[in-house]
């Protein structure tokens, strides 16, 4: 390895390890007193609807196998 290459590679491990570093160090609190920020006071538990969540990815996992069938058969053998 030369010189320059060796700079680069020692620079980006050390930017590496300290980026590490502090994504260790960060707290998963939400940081806030008194509670979980993005509940309305209730504390800690489901944010959102997960009824809807749930019809949004079934609706997802359908449209995804609906064009892909759509595709194969548009796309189909084209020999003799």
């Amino acid at each position: 390895m030369s010189r320059p290459r060796a700079t680069v590679a020692a620079a980006t491990i050390v930017v590496w390890l300290v980026t590490a570093m502090a994504t260790l160090a960060a707290s998963p609190s939400p940081g806030a007193p008194g509670g979980d920020p993005r509940s309305s006071g209730q504390g800690p538990g489901l944010v959102g609807d997960p009824a809807l969540a749930l019809v949004a990815v079934v609706l997802i996992g359908v449209g995804s196998v609906v064009a892909t069938l759509a595709y194969v058969r548009l796309t189909g053998r084209r020999g003799p």
